[in-house]
């Protein structure tokens, strides 16, 4: 092997082997609570700077990937949102929903409704979905890495790497053994215990949470980053990409906006190497693609945006997948728990539980509130104008008010389809970055998902009616009844049809709602290719959910900053044998 080869091995080993515990970019407080000295507001950010790297978006792809890249080169992180320490509605477990529920400007989270009529959100916060999910942490499945044609041994790596900051085993107490030992009474088998590995059975999965009930997020990743090499401007709304014109268009720099409202401009350094990567997620990335002359050519134009290259598949191929859950009041005491245990079924269902204030009654504060159901800051403050007048909501509110404490008392089973099949697309609304596009997602399209979704809900009656959660359900409701009580809520802007537990089917269609984890519109081999490398063009990559063509596991967020992290190190591999070669 050539003196210059071993160098390169070496330098890439030694970055492998970097110690894994140490606090390399920040000072901790007395909470344990990292302080970087690199994170600033963008009010301070030159009008011109340069980096060998800007990755936009500093979330749960982009906090990692950036980290990595800042071992050996100057990395510029732009989020458009503030700083997740210091939040408690981030931080406390028990405070989960209040930061999906805020939608005020400054919220960590930002609404919005597919054209399907579902609510949703989407991150607003460094740190991006990991900040505002309910912590679940579970791997893809082997086959799933192999589709994606990612080396097996870098993505363990890449897993691990992620996993000693950020991931813990829960501690399950009553709610979450019942519902363990409901999936292995009706057959969700085996039992796997306490694994990150996704398989089929029933087993406790790792969590985000740590012991004390504080979230680790994201954002902790940039404890491993290099102090020296690193800049994270927040509150940084990128506006645009700005292209130099050759064969191929070639990205050079971004151009992005502070707390004022004043324009600033990061150019690349000069060189081959140099790359501007977009990790926004799976809105904002094809999102941004639109707004930079990057997407269809006939939409670009009814924006009057300059088109750079014409690429129809931009925005397509939008999923979301469904959840369809049921709500079960319990005639004793459960305990505050989010997601801790899933069945992992044969028929592409994910069957999945929570409980306690956070989603049925109280939240961190003393205001009652049912969770996903609120009429005050949840479902029921988007209905139609005509439906959510002052009076009409200040009557729910009232209501809820004189509910007796027992009301608020139980907790969710769910299920998640696998994939899914069905597919929409995304459009621009205007050329406002801040404003949500429109995006429609097709749920239960194909037919797939909808078989999917009833033998889902199948498994949860028979959950609910298991000897093992006896004690969490009142024996003379049953489970037709149970179904009706959550097909009345306002959990979307769908039409209701009386008595939907006749239909499963109908039960689907009636009550589905977000799991948080659509994806796609800057699909690999349609819009990026295997490398992230956006077609048409060079310099620029995508390195976030959008990619996907599934959602990986039961919950994607190990394995989207598992992505960040396998493609940095990928990233920082071809440009030191690029530098090597020189």
């Amino acid at each position: 092997m050539a003196a210059s080869s071993w160098r390169r091995l070496f330098l890439f080993a030694a970055l492998l082997l970097t110690p894994q515990n140490c606090v390399c970019a920040s000072q901790k407080d007395t909470d344990g609570v990292p302080k970087y000295k690199f994170m600033q507001e963008a009010t301070s950010a030159p009008n011109i700077s340069y980096y060998d790297y800007i990755v936009i978006g500093g979330g749960t792809a982009g906090c990692p990937l950036a980290a990595t890249l800042s071992q050996n080169y100057s990395v510029l992180l732009l989020e458009r949102g503030g700083s997740p320490y210091g939040n408690p509605n981030i931080t406390n477990l028990g405070a989960f929903g209040a930061a999906l529920s805020d939608t005020s400007p400054t919220s960590p989270s930002q609404r919005f409704i597919s054209e399907d009529g579902v609510i949703n959100s989407r991150a607003r916060v460094l740190g991006g979905g990991s900040c505002l999910n309910a912590g679940f942490y579970t791997r893809a499945s082997p086959q799933y890495v192999r589709e994606a044609g990612w080396d097996g041994r870098t993505v363990n790596e890449s897993y691990e790497w992620v996993e000693k900051v950020v991931a813990f085993e829960p501690s399950l107490r009553q709610w979450q053994s019942a519902v363990r030992d409901g999936l292995l009474e009706v057959g969700v088998l085996p039992f796997n215990s306490f694994t990150y590995d996704h398989m089929n059975g029933t087993k406790i999965g790792g969590t985000i949470f740590d012991q004390n009930g504080h979230r680790h997020t994201a954002a902790d990743l940039l404890t491993q980053a290099n102090p020296t090499k690193i800049t994270v401007f927040l509150h940084a709304t990128v506006r645009r990409i700005l292209f130099r014109a050759s064969r191929r268009p070639i990205a050079r720099a971004v151009v992005f906006g502070d707390a004022l409202g004043v324009k600033h401009k990061a150019y690349l350094k000069r060189g081959p190497s140099a790359e501007i990567i977009i990790s926004a997620g799976a809105l904002g990335s094809p999102q941004l693609l639109m707004l930079s002359g990057v997407g269809p050519a006939q939409h670009l134009g009814a924006h009057n945006i300059s088109v750079v290259v014409d690429q129809p598949m931009v925005g397509q191929g939008m999923s979301d997948n469904p959840m369809n859950a049921v709500f079960i009041p319990s005639p004793v005491p459960v305990e505050l728990s989010l997601i801790q245990v899933v069945g992992i079924t044969n028929s592409g269902t994910y069957i999945e539980a929570a409980s306690g204030a956070n989603f049925a009654g109280r939240t961190s504060t003393s205001s009652r509130d049912y969770g996903m159901f609120s009429p005050k800051v949840g479902q029921l403050s988007k209905l139609p104008p005509k439906q959510r007048t002052p009076e009409a909501l200040a009557k729910a509110i009232q209501l809820m008010d004189s509910l007796d404490e027992a009301a608020f008392r139980g907790g969710f089973i769910l299920e998640k389809i696998m994939g899914p099949t069905s597919r929409g697309h995304m459009e621009l609304r205007t050329r406002n970055p801040n404003d949500n596009p429109s995006v429609t997602f097709n749920y239960f399209q194909d037919p797939r998902d909808l078989e999917r979704c009833v033998k889902g809900l199948s498994i949860i009656e028979r959950v609910i009616e298991s000897e093992a959660f006896s004690s969490f359900r009142y024996q003379n409701l049953s489970v037709p009844t149970l179904l009706n009580m959550t097909a009345n809520s306002p959990v979307n802007l769908l039409p209701k049809h009386m008595n939907a537990s006749m239909s499963l089917e109908q039960y689907c269609r009636d009550t589905v709602m977000t799991i948080w984890h659509y994806h796609g519109g800057c699909q690999v081999g349609r819009v990026v290719d295997s490398d992230y490398k956006v077609l048409g063009v060079d310099a620029l990559r995508v390195i976030d959910g959008s990619t996907f063509n599934y959602s990986p596991g039961t919950n994607p967020q190990a394995t989207v900053m598992m992505l960040g992290r396998y493609m940095g190190l990928k990233i920082l591999r071809q440009r030191l044998a690029v530098d090597e070669s020189k």
